[in-house]
Formats: structure tokens, C-alpha cells, sequence
């Protein structure tokens, strides 16, 4: 697993952690807090279901209610928590909840970030920002697998948010030398993610309820798939590789397995492990959607040393046993 050269690096720092509540980033709480970092939580819904607040790590944390779109409030949270390292996860992450609401995706995912950004500008204790973006900023591509120069072209609602948001960071270091990077990850899975429209969750639970599997999509796309636990180290390593190289701010880092697979592949993959006879009901009705997306990690491997801890089969048989004891208890 990618661990840091200074083991005390997290012990009592002051960290920011927006989207806290969501997959990635109940696991990357939990990561901070068994490393000793004080943990601020910016939540804007409360969410029950979150894996942080059914684990009851969130009560080892500070929670601040609040909005991205609120800059006074994001100064007061970087000024009064006198927070060190800013970790921004929070977005609208849903592609059909995007393509239905646009204006409220663009609100969360990109005017969220130049406010944070901006905040962090004015905020002179803040020393790393880690910006969470993804491989949906490259956009469309015939050239696979995606590396960090290749461009950001977003064209639907979800995909180009998140080519905004990755500039403005990108912008903010440029312009300002804003400590920040910008990691780009695949599809992430994993266990306490209980949006049932996602691929492996809702694969998941079909098969444990020993019903056939939906597919929105026709399942010949091709995506890459991130452990979430793999992604949260990474994060953590990315800050703390900043803190060492302070040139790296601008940076952005592509954290992947280097595994592609269609959609019908990789429920192949988790009938395999459940060891389920069912076949997926596909019933081909999404639209804007890339065929083919998929990254090139060489860089985070070399510059970072980000090495996963887990590989796809690993990753998958951790979050089936999740939610075969997250069904389990709701019974």
C-alpha cells in the first residue's frame, strides 16, 4: 500500500474534508482519523446512510453544515478550524442526475470550487489542497488510454463540470501558486456507496437478492474501475508528496488499475466471485455515453509512488462482503 515516508505527517494536522459523507470520502475520514488528523467535515445534507455515519467515525470528526456556494462561510470554516490541508470531494457525482439538472451540477461542481479556491487564497494557513476531478474532464478521446496532457474537453453537463472545475485549479496554482493537485480517477467502487444506479452496487444487491441485474446501457463501454480504498490512499499521498515538493503544485495525477473492462465484463467479474448464475437484463436506453474511457496511472506511480494495495478481484470480493453484512443487518 502507498504509505508516507513520514508516518507522523497526519498526527493532530487540521484537515478539510468536503463531500465527507459521500463513498470516497466517508473512506478517506477514516483513513485521516486512524492517522491522527483532525478532521473537519464540511456536510451539506445529512445523509444516514453514509457508511461514515453508520460506522460512528463521523463522531470522531467536526461537522460544519453549509453550502460550497457560500464563500463567507467557507472563510470562517479555513479560519476558525485554522484548517492546514484542504481534501475537496464534494460534487454532484451522478451522470442522468446531471444530464436532468445541469444548473445545479455546474452550481455544486464548479462554482463550489472557485469558491473554495478562492477561499484558500485568502486563507495563508492553508498549505495543500488535493482537488478531486476525473477521467470524465478528458471527455471524448480517440486516443486511449488517457495521460495528464491529454486535453480536457467535457461536452455533457457531468463530464465538462468537471473540466471546469479541474482548470480553475489548475488556475488558482498557475496564477496565485495555490498549493493545489488534482487527481483523475476511473470508476470507483467499494463498500458504504448505497447509490443503487451505480454499476457495482446496484449489480450487487440484485444478485443477493438473487434477481437478475439491470444495465441502463447496452454494455459494451469500456471503463476503468478504482478500489475506493486504493483511491483514498492516493489522495493522502498526493498531499503529502505536495508538502515535500512544493513544485508539484498544478499537478494532476491519474490513479488507475490500467484494467479496463466493458460493462458486461465487469459484472462478469462480480457474478464470478458471488458465483451467481444470472445474466444481466440489458435494456439499452442511455444516452451520452462515452464509449471508451480509461487512464494511464504511469505518472502517479512514478512521481507519487502510488502503488494500490488491492487489485480488481481483491477490491471486489472486500465490497461484496460489505453489503452482504449491510444486508445482513437491515433484516
Amino acid at each position: 500500500m502507498s504509505r508516507s515516508k513520514s508516518p507522523s505527517f497526519w498526527r493532530d494536522r487540521p484537515v478539510l474534508v468536503t463531500g465527507a459523507t459521500g463513498l470516497v470520502g466517508s473512506w478517506l475520514v477514516k483513513r485521516l482519523l486512524d492517522a491522527g488528523a483532525q478532521v473537519v467535515c464540511l456536510v451539506r445534507d445529512w445523509v444516514p446512510g453514509s457508511d461514515l455515519v453508520t460506522s460512528h467515525a463521523i463522531d470522531r470528526t467536526t461537522v460544519v453544515r453549509g453550502e460550497l456556494e457560500d464563500l463567507a462561510f467557507l472563510e470562517r470554516v479555513l479560519g476558525e478550524y485554522e484548517i492546514d490541508t484542504v481534501m475537496h470531494l464534494a460534487a454532484q457525482t451522478i451522470v442522468p442526475i446531471a444530464n436532468a439538472n445541469p444548473l445545479s451540477t455546474f452550481e455544486s461542481n464548479v462554482r463550489g470550487t472557485w469558491l473554495l479556491m478562492e477561499a484558500c487564497r485568502r486563507s495563508p494557513r492553508v498549505k495543500q489542497i488535493v482537488v478531486a476531478s476525473s477521467d470524465k474532464a478528458y471527455g471524448d478521446q480517440k486516443k486511449l488510454p488517457y495521460n495528464e496532457s491529454t486535453p480536457l474537453q467535457g461536452r455533457n453537463p457531468y463530464d465538462a463540470s468537471k473540466s471546469c472545475a479541474d482548470l480553475i485549479a489548475q488556475s488558482y496554482a498557475a496564477t496565485y501558486k495555490l498549493p493545489v493537485v488534482i487527481t483523475r480517477c476511473g470508476n470507483f467502487f467499494g463498500g458504504g456507496d448505497v447509490n443503487w444506479n451505480r454499476l457495482v452496487p446496484g449489480v450487487v444487491r440484485s444478485l443477493l437478492r438473487n434477481e437478475r441485474p439491470v444495465i441502463r446501457s447496452d454494455g459494451t463501454c469500456i471503463r476503468d474501475y478504482l478500489y475506493v480504498e486504493d483511491g483514498a490512499a492516493g489522495y493522502l499521498l498526493a498531499a503529502e508528496r505536495l508538502a515535500q515538493k512544493p513544485a508539484l503544485k498544478g499537478n494532476a495525477f491519474n490513479l488507475s488499475y490500467g484494467e479496463p473492462l466493458t460493462v458486461l465484463e465487469m459484472i462478469s467479474r462480480i457474478t464470478t466471485v458471488m458465483k451467481s448464475p444470472l445474466k444481466p437484463i440489458v435494456r439499452n436506453e442511455a444516452d451520452h455515453e462515452i464509449q471508451a474511457q480509461y487512464l494511464d496511472a504511469g505518472k502517479a506511480r512514478k512521481i507519487l509512488g502510488w502503488t494500490p494495495q488491492f487489485d480488481l478481484e481483491q477490491g471486489l470480493k472486500k465490497t461484496i462482503a460489505w453489503y452482504r453484512a449491510f444486508f445482513a443487518q437491515e433484516r
